[in-house]
């Protein structure tokens, strides 16, 4: 059972001492020393331990006749003894060998004196708890309220299903409850017990699967109330009775599904200090009584639809709470507007996040004046201008991100001059030069550099070497041209993520320290494969000139949690080898376009990876049949190799996900399988997804590439690939006709049946194909008509059925016009675009006229051509002084020409 922590970490100034740690109990135990616990409550701790399971030996000073009070957990009063505390939360790391399981022994319940009870992330789902005290996976009984002098009830992470909080009720001095995580969908009353409660001060219900009441009216809330916690969530609004707690100071409904305009009634709550609403569906812009809070800390609104100029929001919360403010974060909305000088009036903020908006203009150099920033983020905005030196007086920052926007100019040491504390420093992809003195040392320790796309230098930057603690660095398109040096493969520090893409860093590596991804593709990099750590998920070396065998880096039994490996674009040789047995986690293989020969090896099937491509080698044989095994593929592509053998039934049957298959330029040979319509991810109509829906996805944020012959030509498709469904078979040697079962495809922007020998007439039900853009059947027998619903191919830019045996009319629309004659060229076709007219019967004209039209020209041809041959051979042969006198002539002139040559010779 994983348990996520979702609660706020927001500090709440009116009652730390509810969220202080176990460990300040304890030593109030031990101040205690002397002092035993009383016999009755030692018993009943003794029999709820003997009905758990401890896996890690947490409870091990649990011992008969022990004191209590010095047990791990317990804390007791300091005048009498009594069991005050019992603090049994797991730790969340390690949580599999810390949580306590088992069965809850109602004995808990003779702990009279009780104010305290945290069995917080552990792993009591699957037991059942008796009805006295509460059942797990059951609900929560009445019972639980006879604990009347219970102050602190934490039972978060646990899997606690509820039909009703009425026990809450009974808890008359509860001041703390955390329900997290329990199933309290059918607990209507939730929001009337909890809200009425006297005494109670904080409250978490976060993912407790709560959802609007239709019914519920306005609840006369209790005053009390401080902490609200409704994260995680499906509330569509804010519930109303919220705006009659005026004694809240911190409001958490993130992660839920409000939608609208932000309530008004939130600037009611005159002493909030902490609101967050991040991601929501909020709209429209914050509404004007939200400036009138002056005591607010921390406002979340990020992940919204907020529409606002951003210079609007800085001069109204300027005007509410100017000196208050410590925390903005409105990332990922739709703000516009640029940045005001009021940015650096903030003086106690310490925590800025902007990005994902439309924000334009320069950063003001008021930001400088920020003296207790701490985290800093305008990323994905289009900020312009340079970036200011400012920056380097900012000497709490720990976190600068500014990463792509439009920024330019050159940056200088002073820009970093004070940044002592910065550990990330994110500014990738804007117009940036760097090139510092070579004896530059920056001032600041990073744990995350990303300089990708900036300028530094031909040179591989030589201040790298005094970052030492470094574990993620991106300076991809940095303009680098130079060995790759030694001293950094041997930097001690160990990597989590390195990219070093594009640029023309030259040499070799043999070992990599990295234990997460790796990119170095297109590069100059030459000699063998690099080894790589057992951990490593990603390895991207593609485009460069790495030669040499792959059986070390496949067969290498330690890696098994590769996910993506790109190799291809490099010299690679000899066969795939086959022991793929341990790469269970394989999501993405390209080797394509390399040297490779042999058979695919058949343990490369039972990966079911989601894209598997090995274009443009020379490999051969049959594809194995363990392919089968790969349902989970989306992108097939074995073209430009020499497979042979009929296009396996498998495919369709097996791998219904694939979106793009091709197997092009290769040796099939047989018929199009029927079952191709069985391939349900072409078959089902997709106009808005712009990315692939497989589970792997979720795990590394890049999109799959492809090398794909669409619209005539061969473009790589990158990020726009999850909007391309495409089937390419062209190039091999098909028999028979087309199955009309293709036609079910109707969500194949490609089809690509070219250069085959392919018969018969073309399927009418290509024409249902409606989101259609590439069609391409040239290069075949085909026969026949074109069919009249092509007419209803209305999305179509490329369009080829030239060289076959078509005839008759060319369908009537839009599209088909409007191609180039070559499109149809090789055929007997007749009306537009092309220049032969039709006959009434849609025969062209030139071909409904042969064998009544005489070509008289060719008639004179031969004829003058017989007549001109016999007025000489005839004499010759019926009259024989002729003959004699012509071969006499003959004998003549041959020997004079002999003498002539001998002549010449001498």
């Amino acid at each position: 059972m994983a348990i996520a922590t979702m609660t706020t970490a927001l500090p709440i100034s009116f009652f730390p001492f509810l969220l202080l740690v176990p460990a300040i109990f304890f030593t109030i135990c031990h101040a205690n020393s002397n002092l035993l616990c009383v016999p009755s409550e030692r018993e009943a701790l003794l029999k709820f331990k003997n009905h758990l399971i401890d896996p890690s030996n947490r409870l091990s000073s649990w011992v008969e006749g022990g004191d209590c009070c010095k047990w791990i957990g317990v804390v007791c009063l300091n005048l009498t003894g009594h069991v005050h505390q019992l603090h049994l939360a797991a730790p969340l790391s390690p949580y599999e060998q810390s949580a306590l399981g088992g069965k809850i022994n109602p004995s808990l319940l003779e702990l009279n004196h009780l104010s305290t009870l945290d069995l917080s992330n552990n792993n009591f789902s699957s037991i059942h708890i008796p009805k006295l005290f509460a059942q797990f996976q059951g609900a929560i009984p009445h019972n639980l309220g006879n604990l009347s002098k219970l102050q602190y009830l934490d039972l978060r992470g646990n899997d606690l299903i509820s039909e009703s909080l009425q026990w809450v009720s009974g808890l008359s001095s509860l001041q703390y409850l955390d329900l997290s995580y329990a199933n309290l969908s059918k607990a209507t009353d939730w929001l009337q017990v909890t809200f009425k409660h006297p005494s109670l001060l904080e409250l978490h219900l976060s993912a407790c699967i709560l959802e609007d009441d239709p019914h519920l009216i306005s609840v006369n809330s209790s005053k009390s109330l401080a902490v609200l916690d409704l994260s995680w969530n499906s509330l569509s609004s804010v519930p109303k009775s919220i705006s009659s707690l005026h004694g809240l100071v911190s409001i958490d409904l993130r992660f839920n599904s409000l939608d609208g305009r932000i309530p008004d009634y939130f600037g009611n709550i005159s002493f909030l200090e902490v609101l967050d609403l991040h991601q929501n569906s909020l709209n429209s812009s914050i509404p004007n009584s939200l400036f009138c809070l002056n005591h607010l800390r921390f406002l979340h609104l990020s992940s919204n639809k907020i529409q606002q100029d951003i210079s609007e929001i800085l001069q109204s919360l300027s005007r509410c709470c100017l000196g208050s403010l410590e925390s903005l974060n409105m990332a990922d909305n739709q703000l516009s507007g640029h940045l005001t000088y009021q940015l650096g009036q903030f003086k106690n903020l310490s925590y800025l996040s902007l990005a994902q908006n439309n924000i334009s203009g320069p950063i003001p150099s008021s930001i400088g004046e920020l003296s207790s920033l701490k985290y800093f983020d305008l990323s994905e905005n289009q900020l312009n201008g340079t970036f200011p030196l400012c920056f380097g007086q900012l000497e709490s920052l720990e976190t600068l991100d500014f990463g792509y926007n439009l920024l330019e100019g050159v940056v200088i040491e002073t820009h970093f001059s004070e940044l002592t504390r910065l550990t990330t420093l994110k500014a990738s992809h804007n117009r940036l030069r760097f090139e510092p003195n070579s004896s530059w040392i920056p001032p600041f320790q990073c744990q995350i550099i990303e300089l990708g796309h900036w300028h530094l230098g031909s040179k591989f930057p030589l201040w790298l070497k005094f970052q030492k603690e470094l574990s993620s660095l991106d300076i991809s398109h940095v303009a680098i041209s130079d060995v790759m040096p030694t001293w950094f493969v041997n930097l001690p520090t160990q990597f989590e993520y390195l990219n070093l893409s594009y640029n023309q860093l030259t040499g070799g590596i043999s070992y990599l320290n990295v234990t997460n991804s790796i990119d170095l593709s297109s590069n100059r990099f030459t000699g063998p494969l690099p080894r790589v750590l057992s951990t490593l998920r990603y390895l991207f070396l593609s485009n460069n000139s790495f030669s040499g065998s792959l059986s070390e880096l496949i067969c290498n039994p330690s890696l098994k949690e590769m996910v993506a490996l790109y190799i291809d674009i490099n010299l690679l040789i000899g066969e795939i080898p086959d022991c793929w047995n341990h790469w269970e986690n394989l999501a993405y293989l390209n080797l394509g376009n390399n040297n490779l020969t042999g058979k695919i090896p058949p343990t490369l099937g039972y990966t079911n990876p989601c894209m598997l491509n090995l274009r443009n080698n020379s490999m051969f044989g049959e594809l194995p049949s363990t392919l089968r095994n790969s349902w989970s593929l989306v992108m097939l592509d074995l073209s430009e190799n020499h497979f042979s053998g009929s296009v396996p039934t498998w495919i369709g049957d097996k791998l219904s996900n694939l979106v793009v298959l091709s197997l092009r330029s290769n040796n099939f040979d047989g018929v199009i399988p029927k079952c191709f319509s069985n391939l349900s991810e072409m078959a089902t109509k997709n106009e808005t997804n712009n990315e692939l829906s497989t589970p792997y996805f979720i795990d590394y944020s890049f999109y799959l590439k492809a090398l794909l012959v669409l619209k005539g030509r061969e473009d790589e498709y990158g990020s726009t690939l999850g909007l391309v469904t495409s089937l390419d078979l062209s190039a091999n040697r098909l028999r028979g006709e087309i199955p009309k079962e293709i036609g079910s495809l109707v969500g194949l922007l490609s089809l690509n049946f070219s250069g085959n020998l392919l018969t018969g007439n073309i399927p009418d039900n290509i024409g249902n194909m409606e989101l259609m853009e590439s069609l391409d059947l040239s290069m075949n027998r085909l026969n026949g008509e074109i069919p009249p619903s092509f007419s209803n191919l209305n999305f179509l830019n490329h369009f080829n059925v030239s060289y076959n045996n078509l005839t008759g009319h060319i369908p009537t629309s839009t599209q088909l016009q409007s191609f180039e004659n070559l499109s149809y060229v090789g055929n007997h076709l007749c009306g537009p675009p092309l220049t032969k007219n039709c006959t009434s019967k849609n025969i062209p004209t030139d071909v409904g006229n042969k064998g009544r039209k005489v070509n008289w020209l060719y008639v004179s041809i031969v004829f003058g051509f017989v007549l001109g041959f016999w007025s000489v051979v005839a004499p010759l042969f019926f009259i024989r002084s002729w003959r004699i006198a012509y071969y006499q002539k003959l004998d003549q002139i041959c020997g004079k020409l002999y003498v002539f040559w001998a002549t010449m010779g001498m």
